[in-house]
């Protein structure tokens, strides 16, 4: 590894030590992106906020516009295995030489104004799209909205996807506090786009909206959707929007979640660059995007099935809302196949490890937590005492790959193992199955 590329690793992450690297406010950012000559101001962009589905909206608008034909930048947090996955174009990582040389041009520049790691990626980011010229940035909100490093940004359109409690003790702790928090990416006289469903966020976002006079779409009020089937392989689903009709279409990301976020995406896209195209072309760039998220923009870790008979599906999901989407997506698998539901589990801090306990007693899952390496972590031995606590069947821990090891050689066809709990488990994946990125 170069000694650019630790300049970049050795500064405070928040996946690695949380409070230490939260570094709310603009200044720094703002200095930042002066200095690389303020390439954000060049970029047309979609901006994503949300407690949940932000990275799976943000791709999938990504996709979109990269069916339609716009070259489109993409970036999504944390990375899986290498940073420069927060940075795509078109689907592919920025090349770690680009990024090296970025870095060693700005050294001096690191050094003195000693950015979060977050805040260097996101300047980075717009550096890169920038100088490739992207016709359209999607952007995911790393942490909240309005003090987030993303928040420099001047979008085409900003969307909230969905919100809820977590990182309480940054963003607050009521859903009113939270959802103004997320519309903070609302910008004066700019469109925005909100998929938020309880009434208390709901006002939130509205008031919000109309003190900036950014006029305000409701997904639920503005698109409906049919359901004709669910599962690990996708979703078929029917779309109706103030636009057009969207008969069948395929889901490549699984979950019966994903088809609100996919009706999310889709509004996103004729609010911006699908605005003005025919029907034929949205219907065919709706098709091929949402047809295959990953090939078009290479986010992976969303129930990504990685093995079969027996299954192994690995997802980032890591606070219960996000967990709950994923179990219920799943147990019908289980069930159809008389199997049994094993689960790989970490946990860190703050994510409501008590209640995740309870979604996986309800399922009846058998789970083997697994140690992982962050500061924010749970040990080991307190979340089987925790999950016990809440009538889980729960395995002595152990490392991912001894489990995945036995799981091969133990587990019948009809089983089904999950991999949940962050994005640093996949950083604990065995090298034949790290293909996530």
């Amino acid at each position: 590894m170069s000694d650019a590329l630790d300049l970049l690793l050795d500064l405070p992450q928040y996946a690695n030590v949380a409070d230490d690297a939260y570094a709310p406010g603009l200044d720094r950012m703002d200095a930042l992106v002066d200095a690389l000559g303020n390439p954000h101001e060049s970029l047309r962009a979609v901006h994503v906020a949300g407690t949940n589905g932000k990275g799976s909206v943000a791709a999938m608008t990504a996709a979109i516009a990269t069916a339609a034909g716009l070259k489109t930048g993409l970036h999504t947090s944390p990375h899986l295995t290498h940073v420069t996955q927060r940075m795509r174009v078109n689907g592919t990582p920025a090349p770690t030489d680009w990024l090296t040389h970025t870095l060693d041009e700005y050294r001096a520049l690191v050094e003195r104004l000693q950015p979060s790691f977050f805040e260097l990626t996101v300047a980075l980011t717009f550096r890169y799209f920038a100088e490739q010229a992207v016709d359209l940035a999607v952007v995911e909100v790393g942490l909240g909205g309005r003090l987030d490093s993303t928040n420099v940004l001047h979008p085409a359109l900003s969307v909230i996807t969905h919100v809820d409690l977590d990182h309480t003790e940054m963003l607050g702790d009521t859903l009113d506090a939270i959802a103004r928090e997320k519309a903070g990416i609302i910008k004066p006289g700019t469109p925005a786009l909100s998929a938020v469903t309880q009434p208390e966020a709901q006002a939130a976002i509205t008031e919000v909206a109309a003190q900036k006079n950014a006029p305000l779409h409701r997904l639920d009020d503005e698109a409906t959707w049919q359901s004709h089937r669910a599962d690990l392989t996708g979703s078929i689903v029917s779309l109706d929007t103030p636009a057009r009709h969207y008969d069948r279409l395929s889901l490549s990301l699984p979950g019966r979640h994903q088809q609100r976020n996919a009706a999310l995406a889709m509004r996103a896209a004729e609010l911006t660059f699908l605005a003005d195209t025919n029907d034929d072309t949205a219907d065919a760039a709706a098709r091929d995007g949402l047809g295959d998220v990953r090939e078009y923009t290479g986010f992976r870790g969303r129930l990504d099935v990685i093995q079969q008979q027996p299954s192994v599906v690995v997802d980032v999901g890591h606070n219960p809302p996000a967990i709950a989407a994923s179990l219920d997506t799943i147990a019908p698998a289980v069930t159809d196949r008389g199997g049994t539901l094993h689960v790989c589990l970490n946990a860190v801090r703050g994510k409501g490890l008590d209640e995740t306990a309870r979604l996986l007693a309800d399922h009846d899952a058998h789970v083997i937590p697994i140690p992982i390496h962050t500061d924010r972590a749970i040990p080991p031995g307190e979340i089987a005492e925790r999950l016990r606590a809440q009538g889980v069947t729960v395995h002595e821990p152990q490392p991912l790959a001894d489990a995945l090891d036995a799981f091969r050689r133990t587990a019948a066809p009809e089983d089904v193992l999950l991999l949940i709990g962050s994005h640093k488990l996949v950083e604990a994946l065995p090298d034949e199955l790290h293909d996530l990125g």
